[in-house]
């Protein structure tokens, strides 16, 4: 039996895309893109809900593992890729915490929500006359 499994494993191996796609190589940054395409749907998000700590680990923790995956061997570009879009995703997460916290963003969201109520209450005072014109 363990013949078998030897010739199956040498038969998947001696394909380079399949020997590739069983590796470590392959299925670490596969199951690692959960990170960046969380944080990539983050940014439609309100700012108000972003950690700035948080942010700031992940920025180290990509920039980190960006550079070591060049520095094995062979050089994992996926792996970068995954960490590269990470990064770009984090800072940009980062740009939004600064520009709401530090940078008055957040009174500027808070002049709008009023200006949009007021909008709507006017939209609904003119509707009230329509419907009484209506009316009459």
């Amino acid at each position: 039996m363990a013949a078998v499994f030897k010739a199956i494993n040498a038969k998947i191996r001696s394909n380079p895309v399949s020997n590739y796609v069983c590796s470590t190589h392959f299925w670490g940054p596969v199951s690692n893109f959960g990170i960046p395409v969380a944080a990539v749907m983050d940014t439609q998000k309100s700012p108000e809900l972003i950690s700035g700590k948080m942010t700031f680990a992940l920025c180290i923790y990509s920039a980190t593992f960006m550079r070591y995956s060049l520095a094995v061997t062979p050089a994992n570009y996926l792996l970068f890729a995954c960490h590269a879009i990470n990064e770009t995703a984090q800072l940009t997460q980062g740009y939004r915490y600064l520009q709401y916290h530090n940078w008055g963003g957040k009174e500027k969201m808070d002049l709008a929500k009023g200006a949009a109520e007021a909008a709507t209450d006017k939209a609904k005072e003119v509707e009230h006359k329509v419907v009484e014109a209506v009316k009459k």
